[in-house]
């Protein structure tokens, strides 16, 4: 059975729910987000908690008086991934990676807390990632700082800049899993970073882009060929193509999120990790491997076979060869991609293998050979 490249379940938004909160919204929002109606329950605090973000921010409602509350909590995407705000683009990727694999649902079967910290962490990953998402996040950090520091009542903030819609600043993700582009994120994301647009609009709109990794050994890389993987239930058969790079994404064209009004899917973006080899070095398309001769036969020559990704090969061992000599074999490398036929060289280090437990006889003989050789 392939690998199993899973991804964040597309949630159930109920669409009544979603109306039934922008009616109590309608009637309350200019003055404050706080008062309460007939039942008890706070506009901010419906029956399961608050109200889905794109319902509380002003491309829904026009903007919110200078002393609103904002109904969404801030999430710390830097403390989510246990970094610092200055981490790089690779602490990112790296982190992201580990904590991704420490809290998957596969390896946390029935265990509510792991299944939200994973959702937790994929959803820092998708605005840390970005260039321009990060930045506008990092912008509207400080911000928020400001609005906690002032006690949350305001303070002249003009929340619309930041609130997902036209003319925000955020962008939509237009994700086609929820009906307002929120995906199976938190309302913090879906206010500052989902948008009014796509299917509530009734306007077409492409599908999500998925994204996976996929660990392949070298030989995998090498040989290439069919592979079966289970995306969310689904399997999908792929060739991968002899030569791939450590770090290669491939696209699956109308294997991503589902389109919607009409909009075509989105696409399967597939990134191969090729695992490294004890046995060889890679660099291109060229290979260098070790390879241990025993002393005597680099000291008198001989023919030693050799174990390569394309099979045995007997090589020649001229007398009194170095320890650290080089040979190269020719086409012996690592296929380029996509150029059948094509392939790099393979370099073969020769370290020379002094022999060890020498018996008597082997250090008598030695010591006759060194008086005649007097250094």
């Amino acid at each position: 059975m392939g690998p199993d490249l899973r991804f964040n379940p597309i949630p159930a938004g109920a669409r009544s729910l979603y109306k039934f909160y922008a009616k109590l919204c309608l009637t309350t929002f200019g003055s404050t987000t706080t008062s309460t109606i007939s039942n008890q329950r706070s506009v901010t605090g419906g029956p399961s908690g608050p109200i889905p973000g794109n319902f509380a921010t002003p491309a829904f409602f026009g903007r919110p008086s200078a002393q609103a509350t904002y109904p969404v909590e801030y999430k710390d995407y830097y403390k989510i991934l246990e970094l610092e705000k200055s981490a790089s683009k690779d602490q990112i990727r790296k982190q992201y990676r580990k904590l991704a694999r420490k809290y998957h649902p596969d390896v946390n079967p029935g265990n509510a807390e792991a299944e939200r910290k994973f959702k937790e962490v994929n959803e820092a990953h998708e605005v840390l990632s970005d260039d321009e998402k990060r930045r506008k996040y990092d912008q509207l950090g400080a911000d928020w700082q400001r609005y906690e520091q002032g006690g949350r009542g305001g303070g002249g903030f003009d929340w619309s800049q930041y609130a997902g819609g036209p003319g925000s600043g955020f962008g939509s993700s237009n994700r086609p899993d929820d009906p307002f582009g929120g995906a199976d994120f938190s309302d913090f994301f879906s206010s500052f970073f989902g948008g009014g647009g796509g299917r509530a609009s009734g306007r077409a709109g492409a599908g999500q882009d998925l994204q996976a990794e996929m660990e392949i050994s070298l030989e995998d890389a090498y040989r290439g060929g069919p592979r079966t993987l289970t995306v969310n239930g689904k399997k999908l058969r792929i060739t991968i193509q002899p030569g791939v790079e450590d770090g290669q994404t491939i696209r699956l064209r109308d294997q991503g999120g589902a389109g919607y009004n009409g909009g075509p899917n989105g696409s399967l973006l597939i990134t191969f990790r090729v695992q490294p080899d004890p046995r060889y070095t890679r660099s291109g398309h060229d290979l260098t491997m070790d390879v241990p001769v025993s002393l005597y036969k680099a000291l008198l020559g001989g023919e030693q076979v050799v174990e390569t990704l394309s099979g045995p090969v007997r090589i020649k061992i001229k007398p009194e060869t170095a320890n650290g000599t080089r040979l190269r074999l020719r086409g012996k490398g690592f296929p380029v991609y996509r150029q059948p036929g094509q392939f790099g060289d393979l370099y073969l280090r020769l370290t020379v293998a002094l022999p060890q437990h020498l018996t008597d006889r082997e250090k008598e003989l030695l010591h006759e050979l060194a008086k005649l050789r007097p250094e």
